[in-house]
C-alpha cells in the first residue's frame, strides 16, 4: 500500500477497466478500514481509500479543525497521484469533506457518494468537551461508538470500532469533531451539478434522516437510499446492500475512458 502526499492509502484496481476512479474518505476518527471489503474492492472500478493526516498510517501528520482543510489536502494527494478527476465517496465528515471538494472544486469531482453525512454537521456539546481534555478523550471516543450503530449491530462489530476510535489520537479526534461542528454549508448545496448518491440508516442517531433528505431536496442531481436497521455506520453494518447501490449509482454515472487519470 503506497504512500503519497504523506497520505497512505489502498489502492484495489482491476486492469483494463474503463470505469471511473473512486476515492472514499471516512469519518471523524476513523481510517480507510472504517469502509469494509466490499466497498473498497469494487468490481470493475479503481477503487482508492485512504487515511486521512493524523489517522491510521498517515499519523506523522497531524490532524485538522476546519473541514477544508481536509478538501485541498485531498486535491493535493489527487494531483500527486495524478487523479484529475474522480467520484468522491465520503462518510460522516468525509461526506462534509467530499461535498465541499465538489462546491469547491467541481471540475476535481465527477460524482458523489453521500453516506451519513449532512450539509451541516452539529455535534453534540458534552462529546466536544470530553474530546478537547486528554482526561476526558476516552468517554468521547466511547459515546461517539454508543451512538454510531444500531441496536441490531453484532456485538463483536461494535467492539472493533471502539477499540480501532481508541487507536485516533485525542487531539486528531477533537479537531475533527470541532470541524465537524463548524461545517455549514446549507445555503450552497443548490450548486452541486454532480450526480449525487444519498445513504442513509433508519436508526442513525448522529445524521438522522432528516439530514439526508435535506440533502435530496437540495442538489439537483440526487437520489436517496434509506437501509433499514442501520446506524450511522452504515456502511459497516449493511456493507452488500451499502455495495450494490454504490454500483447501481456507479454504472449511470457518464464517465470517458482515460480522463480521471
Amino acid at each position: 500500500m503506497p504512500v503519497s502526499g504523506d497520505l497512505y492509502y489502498s489502492l484495489h484496481c482491476e486492469k483494463g477497466t474503463d470505469n471511473p476512479p473512486v476515492v472514499l474518505i471516512h469519518g471523524a476518527g476513523g481510517t480507510r478500514l472504517y469502509w469494509p471489503p466490499e466497498i473498497r474492492r469494487l468490481p470493475g472500478y479503481c477503487v482508492y481509500a485512504l487515511d486521512l493526516p493524523g489517522h491510521g498510517k498517515s499519523s506523522q501528520r497531524d490532524g485538522h479543525q476546519i473541514i477544508g482543510e481536509y478538501s485541498n489536502i485531498l486535491l493535493d494527494w489527487m494531483q500527486v497521484i495524478h487523479l484529475r478527476r474522480a467520484v468522491v465517496v465520503g462518510h460522516s465528515m468525509g461526506g462534509a469533506i467530499a461535498l465541499s471538494m465538489a462546491i469547491q472544486h467541481p471540475e476535481r469531482v465527477i460524482a458523489l457518494g453521500l453516506i451519513s453525512s449532512g450539509a451541516r454537521l452539529r455535534v453534540n456539546p458534552s462529546m466536544l468537551a470530553f474530546a478537547a481534555d486528554a482526561t476526558t478523550y476516552e468517554k468521547a471516543a466511547e459515546l461517539l461508538v454508543s451512538y454510531s450503530f444500531s441496536p441490531h449491530t453484532p456485538r463483536r462489530l461494535v467492539e472493533l470500532a471502539s477499540k480501532r476510535m481508541l487507536e485516533t489520537r485525542q487531539s486528531v479526534l477533537s479537531g475533527d469533531l470541532q470541524a465537524c461542528n463548524k461545517f455549514d454549508m446549507m445555503d450552497r448545496v443548490a450548486g452541486v451539478m454532480q450526480p449525487t448518491l444519498v445513504i442513509c440508516g433508519t436508526e442513525d442517531q448522529m445524521t438522522p434522516q432528516r439530514y439526508a433528505q435535506f440533502l435530496v431536496n437540495g442538489i439537483p442531481n440526487a437520489r436517496l437510499v434509506v437501509v433499514p436497521e442501520a446506524g450511522h455506520m452504515v456502511m459497516l453494518e449493511q456493507p452488500r446492500t451499502v455495495a450494490e447501490n454504490l454500483l447501481n449509482f456507479l454504472q449511470g454515472v457518464f464517465f470517458r475512458p482515460g480522463e480521471g487519470f
